[in-house]
């Protein structure tokens, strides 16, 4: 009788931990899930949410600036190659009118200027790490969007007027 006694005890004991395993199991998963989630009944506000959306927010903008940036880049062959087509200009033509090479020169030195705002915006463009300030991440990537448009608009009416200077030859 001992031995059955015993192996009816371990008979219960295997079908209770075969009913628990699923039990066990769904318990790990709730708690898990429910761990990130915040119920705030104590006062406290869970400022995580919040951090999160700020952050999301600043990527969007970071990438908004880099879009500019990416779009931008390109244009630094054109002034680039726009400068030399004026300088040959210039070196071709000794006799030329004054006023015309005063013209050019004063083109090449603007075409020199939006090429070094490009270089100085990226040499100084330094985002802060995501572990920052969600705050002042975000104000700093305003003001250095306000930056790249400044570039982007001095880079497109720089080449605007070189092209139609060249073309006037």
């Amino acid at each position: 009788m001992g031995t059955q006694r015993i192996n009816s005890e371990k008979s219960n004991f295997i079908q209770t931990s075969a009913t628990m395993k699923p039990l066990l199991f769904v318990s790990s998963v709730l708690m898990f899930v429910s761990c990130g989630k915040t119920g705030d009944t104590s006062g406290h506000h869970d400022h995580s949410d919040h951090d999160s959306v700020n952050q999301n927010a600043n990527r969007a903008l970071y990438d908004q600036v880099q879009d500019i940036h990416d779009e931008v880049m390109p244009k630094m062959e054109d002034l680039y190659n726009l400068k030399k087509e004026l300088l040959e200009e210039i070196a071709k033509t000794p006799g030329m009118v004054a006023k015309r090479k005063k013209q050019l020169e004063d083109m090449i030195s603007n075409l020199d200027s939006a090429s070094k705002a490009m270089m100085d915006w990226m040499h100084y463009f330094n985002p802060l790490p995501d572990s920052a300030d969600q705050e002042k991440a975000r104000e700093y990537l305003e003001t250095e969007m306000e930056r790249i448009k400044k570039v982007r608009d001095l880079t497109n009416e720089t080449l605007e007027k070189a092209k139609s200077i060249a073309a006037k030859k």
